[in-house]
């Protein structure tokens, strides 16, 4: 949800965009109107606007981040998130693969993303998946940079005693869109010391538990 402030100055720009547009028409029509004399709302009313919805428009919208996709493979499924509020959309797999007991296997999704700068897909495993038939992201979470256009495979790890077969189409793992500050961004520089802080060399278990 935007703050106040940008509400106020979406409204006040898109308000003085369609009294442009008025006086245009106005003006292409020969009327004149004293602004004194001139009623605003009954003007929009008039040209279809409604200065109530108009607001409620405003404070209501919500701006998105474009996430390209392709699909590289004929059964690839188009990416969704199942809920508004999910942090990750699910991945299929496009083959049929056994997974050996305690084994591993790169799993093909069939899709490649156009990932905006500043941002990185993290891959990570589905807990009903890790749950119920001990299937897990091996390298939880995988990462995908912005600068990787090929196709997301996932390496999923089989915890069980059994082969587990994975079905062409099974959900696989989630993915997650991040901001994330990448090489482009971060000057690495070498020092001879680096200035001791609060935690110090304070490492595992330093916390407690």
């Amino acid at each position: 949800m935007m703050s106040d402030n940008v509400n106020k100055k979406f409204i006040t720009d898109e308000i003085d965009f369609i009294k442009d547009e008025i006086n245009e028409v106005n003006s292409i029509m020969n009327i004149e109107i004293d602004d004194e004399d001139l009623d605003f709302d009954e003007l929009l009313s008039e040209y279809g606007f409604s200065l109530d919805q108009l607001e409620k428009d405003m404070e209501n919208y919500s701006p998105k981040l474009g996430l390209g996709y392709t699909k590289l493979h004929v059964d690839a499924f188009d990416p969704k998130y199942n809920y508004e509020t999910d942090s990750g959309f699910d991945l299929h797999s496009t083959e049929e693969i056994i997974i050996p007991k305690f084994g591993r296997s790169l799993v093909p999704t069939g899709l490649s993303f156009d990932i905006k700068d500043g941002y990185e897909i993290q891959v990570r495993s589905k807990s009903g998946l890790a749950l119920k038939q001990g299937l897990m992201v091996l390298n939880s979470p995988g990462t995908v940079d912005n600068g990787y256009t090929g196709e997301v495979k996932v390496i999923v790890f089989n915890t069980t005693n059994d082969p587990v077969t994975i079905p062409k189409g099974m959900k696989i793992a989630q993915a997650v869109l991040c901001p994330v500050v990448n090489g482009k961004w971060v000057d690495l520089i070498n020092k001879d010391s680096i200035e001791n802080k609060d935690r110090g060399d304070n490492g595992f278990g330093s916390t407690g538990i």
